[in-house]
């Protein structure tokens, strides 16, 4: 299952890449709308890398992920465990915008439901993702930009 999607925001490249790859309690601030507390984790982390449990709030999913970034503009992840899924990975390329603010590019991909009800969320990402997902990242990284 193949989830794209790009937007644009007011926060510039090097706010979006701090966004996304910031380990610890800045996190769940970034995040606040969708990632859950009592679901994050971080169990490892280096140079340019961290593996990470991260979970929304009022859904019973989980994902542990090995976030990459190597570049300034790329950010990567790899499923390496899920409740619901088998196999999964994903990029972000950040752009800086004329006049301000960044392009964002995200690509995911899916597989291996587990299960009905893996199938199901699978269905539902690639049904409602490519809406949803832009409006919530781009509202994180708008507050962001605006010094939240």
């Amino acid at each position: 299952m193949l989830v794209h999607f790009d937007f644009d925001t007011r926060a510039g490249p090097e706010e979006v890449f701090d966004a996304l790859t910031v380990v610890g309690d800045r996190r769940l601030e970034v995040w606040s709308k969708t990632l859950d507390p009592a679901k994050y984790e971080v169990r490892e982390q280096g140079e340019g890398w961290a593996v990470m449990k991260e979970g929304s709030a009022g859904v019973e999913l989980w994902v542990l992920l090995r976030y990459e970034w190597h570049t300034p503009d790329r950010v990567t992840w790899t499923l390496l465990e899920s409740d619901h899924c088998d196999r999964g990975a994903g990029e972000v390329r950040i752009r800086p915008r004329d006049g301000g603010g960044s392009h964002v590019d995200v690509t995911m991909r899916h597989s291996g439901g587990r299960g009905l009800r893996g199938k199901g969320v699978l269905l539902l990402q690639r049904a409602f993702g490519p809406v949803a997902f832009p409006r919530l990242w781009r509202a994180a990284l708008d507050r962001v930009a605006d010094g939240g």
